[in-house]
C-alpha cells in the first residue's frame, strides 16, 4: 500500500526543489516507491570538507531534504505542512568521489509527527550514513 496522500512525480518534486539548498547541492530526486523516496547527490567542491571527504553536515542536509520532502507528500498540503523537528546521523564510511544515494522510508506516520529513516549509500552500495529525522506536522 502506498504512503502518499497525493500523487507524486519526479518532475513535480524536482521542480519544487528549484532555487533551494537542494538545487545548490545538485540533489536530484530519482525514484518514488510505494514506501520510499530516493535522491542522488554528486560529491564535489560543494559537498566536501578540507580533506576532500563528503562533509557530514552535507550528508545531514541530504537526509533532511529527502525525508522532509517525502513527509510533505504524506499529508494533505491544503491543510498541513511538515518541517524538521530533530535529526541525527551516524557517519559510517567516508567517501570522496562519485555519487551518493539517499533513500527515505517512514518508521512512523502520525497525525502530529513523522519519523523517517534515511540511508545514504555510495556508488558501490556501501552504507555511508544512516540518519533519523522527526518532522512536525503543522496545521496551515
Amino acid at each position: 500500500m502506498s504512503i502518499w496522500f497525493m500523487p507524486i512525480t519526479l518532475d513535480d518534486i524536482n521542480l519544487r526543489s528549484a532555487n533551494t539548498a537542494a538545487s545548490h547541492l545538485d540533489i536530484k530526486f530519482t525514484e518514488v516507491g510505494t514506501d520510499c523516496l530516493v535522491a542522488t547527490m554528486p560529491i564535489g567542491c560543494k559537498s566536501v570538507q578540507p580533506l576532500g571527504l563528503l562533509h557530514g553536515g552535507i550528508s545531514v542536509a541530504l537526509a533532511e531534504t529527502v525525508a522532509s520532502s517525502a513527509a510533505n507528500y504524506c499529508v494533505d498540503q491544503q491543510e498541513f505542512y511538515c518541517v524538521g523537528l530533530d535529526i541525527n546521523a551516524n557517519h559510517i564510511k567516508s567517501v570522496s568521489k562519485g555519487m551518493v544515494t539517499a533513500t527515505a522510508r517512514p518508521l512512523h506516520l502520525g497525525r502530529k509527527t513523522h519519523v523517517w529513516e534515511i540511508k545514504i549509500n555510495d556508488d558501490s552500495d556501501s552504507l555511508v550514513c544512516i540518519s533519523r529525522l522527526t518532522v512536525a506536522v503543522i496545521s496551515r
